[in-house]
């Protein structure tokens, strides 16, 4: 269909299944999805004229646990948010990729130049070529095609908008030139790939693995090359509760040390105790070897490897009590995680700036406000930004208000979790004749 034809089948509510399905099942959603998706039609028109499209839907993600322990060859468990990057695509007959990003601007990428460029580092059409590469790399095809992309998932939140933007991009190409073909894992791993050596930024496989595979996914890092990945069946729409992020504020632009120290750190104990990387030794190694351990690595450093252990056995029983329909228990232990990283992985706010606690705030009103019935935690890297809470829909207005008087009406996002990844978004009526 065209983006008239297509732009009239969402006005008659032909998208609306898919609409509850990925997004929050209310009249005002639909309303605002609709609106949305009407736009960025029209955006696409604008920019590329009225052809034949095609819609794709990537989310976002959010870390629930498993806070440091990817790097050290652990578990975490992630989930897809409702915050997508959504584009609208048709093949274009040439060489070239043609992306129109709402607020960025363009993107031209051509498909006969896909060389590393230096240059080009921290780039969005670094990504692109990245992307085109690794799937041609894999013996997939790939060809020119023209878009227009919007988002909602909040950049510098930790929702991962980088890398739902490379498995957008992926997808496209996936369903324009391979029939769908390319499963959500390799375009996970070509998403890390266009990251790592085209955009210059090294990373793991959590985010893209997420935004692809989406709802409750558990991931094993023990093999980093190849990491074991499981969805998590779990249905968080019927469980009562909200999930939150507030934003605090801060900078992270002066706390790259400080990630580095996190890694750094950890692996710093498990080469004194003879491996490579904390998942190679054990709890009960550091604890028998304290004496000898101060005496080569600093404290902080053992604090951390003990959050390592603990968190890493805390994402195992997470997975058990969504497994288990314990959603009770799941919450507990989300409180537990968030304690352990205060405590050992001393990630809610920087030593050199040891003023600012915008963390530690949030995380002491959250405490206030749900103990007892939700569950609070820091959100990815820490030091600065968002904490993350599981909240009862009764105290949603209560924790809403009390957030936003401390830190202000753009600070709080309610979510869910979305049960599947990066898809191509299709009506459920019949399409329009031609």
């Amino acid at each position: 269909m065209d983006t008239h034809q297509t732009r009239g089948v969402i006005s008659r509510g032909g998208f609306d299944e898919t609409f509850r399905r990925i997004y929050k099942d209310d009249p005002a959603s639909l309303c605002v999805q609709r609106a949305r998706y009407e736009a960025a039609l029209q955006g696409f028109e604008d920019h590329f004229g009225d052809r034949d499209v095609r819609l794709f839907s990537t989310p976002g993600r959010t870390e629930v646990g498993g806070n440091h322990t990817d790097h050290n060859a652990g578990h975490v468990l992630a989930a897809s948010v409702d915050l997508d990057v959504l584009a609208v695509a048709a093949p274009n007959g040439s060489v070239l990729v043609r992306i129109w990003s709402e607020g960025y601007g363009p993107i031209e990428c051509s498909t006969l130049d896909l060389t590393i460029d230096e240059s080009r580092f921290f780039t969005s059409g670094a990504i692109v070529t990245g992307v085109l590469r690794g799937l041609l790399d894999r013996g997939f095809a790939v060809g020119g095609f023209d878009a227009y992309m919007t988002s909602n998932v909040l950049p510098g939140s930790g929702l991962s908008s980088s890398a739902a933007f490379e498995v957008c991009v992926a997808t496209i190409l996936n369903h324009l030139y391979d029939d769908g073909r390319v499963d959500d894992v390799t375009l996970a791993k070509v998403s890390q790939f266009a990251e790592n050596d085209f955009f210059g930024k090294p990373c793991g496989l959590m985010d893209q693995t997420t935004c692809a595979v989406g709802g409750f996914v558990t991931i094993d890092f023990e093999d980093f090359e190849n990491p074991g990945i499981e969805k998590v069946p779990f249905e968080f729409g019927a469980s009562g509760y909200s999930l939150c992020v507030v934003d605090t504020g801060g900078d992270h632009a002066d706390l790259n040390d400080d990630y580095a120290a996190l890694e750094h750190e950890m692996k710093s104990v498990a080469r004194a105790l003879g491996a490579d990387v904390l998942r190679r030794t054990s709890k009960k190694a550091v604890l028998e070897n304290l004496a000898s351990l101060r005496g080569q690595v600093n404290d902080r450093a053992i604090l951390r490897a003990i959050h390592f252990f603990d968190d890493d056995e805390k994402v195992l029983q997470q997975v058990d009590a969504l497994q288990t329909g314990d959603f009770g228990r799941f919450m507990d232990l989300i409180v537990a995680s968030g304690l352990s990283s205060f405590m050992y992985c001393q990630n809610i706010y920087a030593n050199a700036h040891w003023q600012v606690q915008g963390l530690s705030i949030a995380l002491a009103v959250s405490e206030n406000v749900l103990r007892g019935r939700g569950a609070w935690r820091v959100h990815g890297g820490g030091f600065a930004g968002t904490i993350q809470s599981f909240v009862p829909d009764d105290l949603l207005p209560a924790y809403r208000a009390a957030m936003v008087a401390v830190f202000g009406e753009k600070s709080f996002y309610e979510l869910m979790v979305r049960p599947c990844g990066t898809m191509e978004i299709v009506p459920t009526e019949p399409k329009e004749k031609e």
